[in-house]
């Protein structure tokens, strides 16, 4: 078999040559030297011969021809072009750098010219956008660095923006407090005539008693004025102001609710509160201090509170930069000669802006009206409401003087405040009764129909029957039993 291969492969060559053309032809001998080409080819140690002279005749050979094989069965040598390059002249050295310089100059003019068509295609949408980016980023930086550098600017600001987190001022022992004043602006609306027609008459039958009152309505704006700006001693009705500044430090962070207060000796107070009759150096939270100062109108919570807010002076500082200008600290509670002053308008007022989100958080302004919702003593403003009314309040009584201020929210969706303070003869018990007529008289005229009239029928007790009536029932100043029977009520 391998036989019949290799005589088939024999004659195949056979033809192969007789087709090609004598000249190309494999001659004998190149036969004879087709070994040691393929030798050459394949050992790369060999150096290659086929298309190397001998060395005269490469001498004979032109200097353009030098070194370069002759053609196959060729007999005169080819030119080839020198592969030296000849040096370019200056000229042309000048004009290449030119034209290179050229070409990199084209590309950003081309880039510049694009630019502009682009910017030229930017839609007004798309400025916008950038100043708001830019004007938030602006803002961001701005807040922070106020917020770094000045916390009571912070705070002014927030109180602008009327936002849900507000700061105060940090209260610091010796120090001054900065409180920066921005009062929401109170809606204005008109006086209220035919109420105050109504309880100037209803004042009348009570000789020797000199009420003040102020009412505002939260929605509308309508007041009563009636010697609102007069003033009254302020009794434990000073309580709520001192509130809203312990509030005003946990905002501001100075101050924690669950931080731990030592009551000391200098603290203990008679009068109103169950404090005084646990042990010096027992411990309160804050919130617990600040809950039992409102609802049971404890004295001696009430001096832990102003010792940790610095003391009496820092407290006034902070109420004239409120803008209360007659409401001011003189002693500790019980305060009964009645030296801590305040007016019916300036409560009123203040508890009008807590309510509008003013100097408080919205968080700090809840917590306030849910204690002040607490109160236990509801002999007074409370006892005018309907049924369904609520009431945050904070009473004051002593011995000269009675009051209640508080924010009545009715059934039929309105809001309002009222301050009434009574100035009496001592212990006086008709000013409870005064304070009623005139809650009721309030209530009836801000939730019934403007059109319908106010039924303003004045209820004039005699006095030696509302005297017995009022000395019947447990008054809510009632001195200890191991006090005096002629002594000062404490205060509440």
């Amino acid at each position: 078999m391998q036989e019949a291969n290799q005589s088939s492969r024999l004659a195949r060559r056979r033809r192969i040559a007789q087709r090609q053309p004598a000249a190309a032809r494999p001659t004998a001998e190149s036969k004879l030297l087709k070994p040691a080409a393929f030798a050459r080819r394949s050992d790369p140690s060999v150096a290659p011969r086929s298309r190397q002279l001998p060395s005269t005749e490469r001498e004979a050979l032109p200097e353009r021809t030098r070194g370069v094989p002759t053609g196959f069965g060729s007999s005169e040598p080819r030119r080839l072009r020198s592969i030296e390059p000849t040096p370019p002249t200056r000229e042309a050295l000048k004009e290449r750098i030119r034209r290179r310089q050229a070409r990199h100059a084209a590309v950003p003019a081309e880039s510049a010219r694009k630019s502009r068509r682009a910017r030229r295609k930017a839609s007004p949408l798309t400025y916008l956008v950038r100043l708001l980016i830019l004007g938030v980023g602006v803002g961001a930086i701005a807040g922070t660095l106020i917020s770094v550098l000045d916390p009571a600017l912070r705070q002014d600001v927030t109180q602008a923006a009327r936002s849900a987190t507000l700061n105060s001022p940090v209260a610091t022992e010796g120090q001054p407090v900065r409180v920066a004043m921005s009062p929401v602006a109170l809606p204005t609306g008109q006086p209220m005539t035919r109420l105050q027609n109504s309880i100037e008459s209803l004042t009348s039958g009570y000789t020797g008693l000199t009420p003040g009152v102020f009412v505002l309505d939260i929605e509308t704006g309508d007041y009563l004025d009636l010697n609102g700006s007069s003033m009254f001693a302020s009794a434990s009705m000073i309580k709520m102001p001192i509130l809203i500044a312990l509030l005003q430090d946990v905002d501001a962070g100075k101050i924690r609710l669950d931080e731990s207060l030592t009551m000391k000796q200098a603290d203990v107070a008679t009068g109103s509160g169950d404090m005084q009759y646990q042990e010096v150096g027992s411990r309160y939270s804050v919130l617990e201090t600040a809950t039992k100062m409102i609802v049971i109108s404890d004295n001696t919570a009430t001096n832990m509170l102003i010792a940790r807010l610095g003391g009496i002076e820092l407290l006034n500082q902070r109420f004239r930069q409120w803008g209360l200008t007659n409401t001011a600290l003189r002693n500790l509670l019980p305060d009964l000669t009645g030296t801590n002053t305040t007016t019916p308008k300036e409560l009123a007022e203040l508890l009008a802006r807590i309510s509008q989100g003013d100097l408080l958080s919205m968080q700090s302004r809840d917590r306030l009206f849910s204690i002040m919702l607490k109160t236990e003593t509801d002999t007074l403003l409370p006892t005018g409401i309907g049924q369904g009314a609520t009431i945050a309040h904070k009473t004051g009584d002593i011995g000269s003087m009675v009051g209640d201020v508080g924010l009545i929210d009715t059934p039929q969706g309105k809001r309002y405040i009222a301050t009434v303070m009574v100035q009496r003869p001592r212990n006086d018990p008709r000013a409870q009764e005064l304070i009623r007529q005139i809650s009721k008289a309030t209530y009836e005229f801000v939730t019934k129909p403007q059109t319908q009239a106010i039924e303003s029928e004045t209820v004039q007790p005699a006095p030696d029957a509302a005297a017995a009536d009022d000395a019947a029932m447990p008054s809510d100043a009632e001195a200890p039993s191991d006090q005096p029977a002629n002594a000062d009520t404490p205060t509440r």
